[in-house]
């Protein structure tokens, strides 16, 4: 088990291939518990390599890639939040750089991370701030299963996990 998030409520945890997903973790979170993982994560010397979101049919994916440099053990924190409440915390306040990667994500998608220090458009006008060019219609839009695969599971709640209940083994690459 990933020992830097011990005592972090989690929906999912899962063990990866790194050659195939390029990073040994992914956990999923529920919102509420994104600050006091990354507190911890800063606390066992990780570094945010970015964030990023996917639209997908259950609602937008927020990734946070985390990495250390003494050793290789890349983590993706993974937060599903609804298209109608895309709220997150802001992590701004642990990791400083996280101040642009959450202004991207909102330009793009649309989603609030509460709590950022500056958050006016990075990429996108000012008098565009309600345009998100990659919100995806509803067509256009595929179910997690399709795209992802959860891995080895360490735990689970159940919850994301039954998200996942009719995908095949093999059948999704990883994002």
């Amino acid at each position: 088990m990933l020992q830097a998030l011990e005592g972090i409520p989690t929906q999912l945890v899962a063990r990866q291939d790194r050659g195939a997903t390029g990073h040994f973790w992914s956990v999923f979170l529920a919102p509420g518990q994104v600050l006091k993982a990354a507190r911890k994560l800063m606390g066992a010397e990780y570094s945010l390599e970015d964030i990023l979101a996917l639209d997908f049919a259950e609602g937008f994916l927020v990734l946070y890639h985390f990495n250390r440099w003494d050793i290789d053990e890349r983590v993706t924190l993974r937060v599903l939040v609804s298209r109608e409440n895309p709220v997150v915390p802001s992590i701004a306040g642990i990791f400083h750089g996280a101040e642009w990667h959450e202004r991207e994500t909102r330009d793009f998608h649309g989603i609030i991370f509460e709590g950022n220090p500056n958050f006016v458009p990075l990429l996108m006008p000012a008098e565009d701030a309600d345009v998100h060019p990659l919100v995806k219609s509803d067509k256009a839009r595929l179910s997690i299963k399709e795209v992802l695969s959860l891995g080895e599971i360490v735990s689970s709640n159940g919850e994301i996990e039954a998200l996942f209940a009719e995908a095949e083994a093999g059948e999704a690459s990883d994002a």
